[in-house]
């Protein structure tokens, strides 16, 4: 019988969720950096543990909701940073900076769109884990959860797989916005992205625990029913911009056409 409590706290804009032992605690995403504070005070003042009991930190993806808190809970307890297996960074070169700003923008905007106070985003654009993990393999230190890669959001997307109880985190890879699913923004690869969303329909998973959306239980009928909605085109800033100048294009075509006649 396993011994882990699953806690879901409530982050900044996002869910963040702990896994707590009598000996050992992780969080299974990196947070905001403004989420640091309250998760330490959680572990400090609610489950009355030193905050040195968080060994392990996984970074699931590069977003500020993610990853924006990673490199401050490893230096406040010392805890290793287990992330995804990629060579290179997420925000590398010039493009990547460009995109990093973005979206730490992105997240001011849902943070706004939330009613939540302004609070600072801002962290680095590049990670170090401790240690990288690949499809299929266990955290280390907490041997009852699974690595499973399921990008599409991003290149390094990671979900994990509570074995003993069949709960998954999935991270961005699915979003609950009041009463309806949704894809995250971006979607880069939509057709590894839709892979990914058949993997963990596969698990059939005993509850689906998702960043943006809270705790559900998904039947099959629930997954194919979101798969069947899915992105089928890439949704990232580029392509949103590109597809609102040739829409703006072709209504100006059309009012001059309109106006001609």
């Amino acid at each position: 019988m396993s011994l882990c409590e699953i806690v879901r706290l409530e982050g900044y804009i996002q869910s963040t969720y702990l896994a707590v032992y009598p000996d050992k605690i992780m969080l299974l995403d990196g947070g905001c950096r403004t989420d640091v504070t309250m998760v330490l005070d959680y572990i400090k003042t609610t489950l009355k543990r030193p905050i040195t009991d968080l060994k392990v930190v996984v970074v699931t993806h590069m977003h500020p909701d993610h990853a924006g808190g990673a490199n401050k809970f490893r230096q406040e307890t010392g805890c290793l940073i287990v992330s995804a297996d990629k060579k290179k960074q997420w925000y590398s070169g010039i493009g990547g900076r460009a995109m990093h700003f973005v979206d730490i923008n992105l997240g001011y905007y849902v943070a706004k769109r939330q009613g939540r106070p302004f609070k600072n985003l801002y962290y680095s654009a590049s990670l170090k884990p401790d240690i990288t993990v690949k499809d299929g393999e266990l955290v280390p230190k907490f041997d009852e959860w699974q690595v499973l890669e399921t990008p599409g959001h991003t290149d390094r997307d990671l979900s994990l797989f509570h074995l003993p109880s069949r709960q998954v985190y999935t991270a961005d890879l699915i979003i609950k916005l009041r009463h309806k699913f949704v894809a995250p923004f971006p979607v880069y690869d939509p057709k590894t992205y839709i892979q990914s969303l058949h993997k963990i329909r596969d698990l059939k998973p005993s509850m689906v625990m998702m960043a943006h959306g809270r705790e559900l239980a998904m039947d099959t009928a629930d997954f194919d029913h979101f798969i069947a909605q899915a992105p089928k085109h890439p949704r990232t800033i580029k392509d949103t911009i590109k597809h609102k100048l040739l829409w703006r294009k072709g209504g100006n075509f059309r009012l001059f056409k309109r106006r001609r006649d």
